[in-house]
């Protein structure tokens, strides 16, 4: 995740889960007769704690783009692929969007790419 944020005030790092998750437990069922009981998961028992984070560069500097921060984000994710690769993992796709608001005053947003590797 990279933020696109002027002036480097954003954040942007390498998520990697480190827990299991069932999306079961956090799935329920809608019908005509019955309401879906989503009100019953509380979202804080959604969230994972268990990550592991590596930090990268923002894309943006006091100047604007800043060439080298890309650089270096690109060297430090090859790095973690090329590690998930030698631990046995392969790449199995890519997705990946971006989000702004693109207002008038347009100055926020985030580049994700997610890599889903197995094993």
């Amino acid at each position: 995740m990279e933020s696109i944020v002027p002036m480097g005030i954003g954040r942007s790092v390498i998520i990697d889960n480190q827990a299991y998750v069932d999306s079961k437990d956090f799935t329920t069922t809608r019908t005509e007769q019955n309401r879906n009981g989503q009100k019953d998961i509380r979202r804080k028992d959604v969230r994972i704690k268990d990550i592991e984070e590596t930090k990268l560069l923002n894309f943006y500097s006091l100047p604007g783009i800043n060439i080298e921060n890309i650089a270096s984000n690109d060297a430090m994710i090859s790095s973690k692929i090329n590690d998930l690769l030698e631990q046995g993992w392969t790449l199995e796709f890519v997705t990946s969007g971006v989000e702004s608001d693109s207002g008038l005053e347009d100055g926020k947003g985030i580049f994700i790419t997610r890599l889903f590797f197995a094993r």
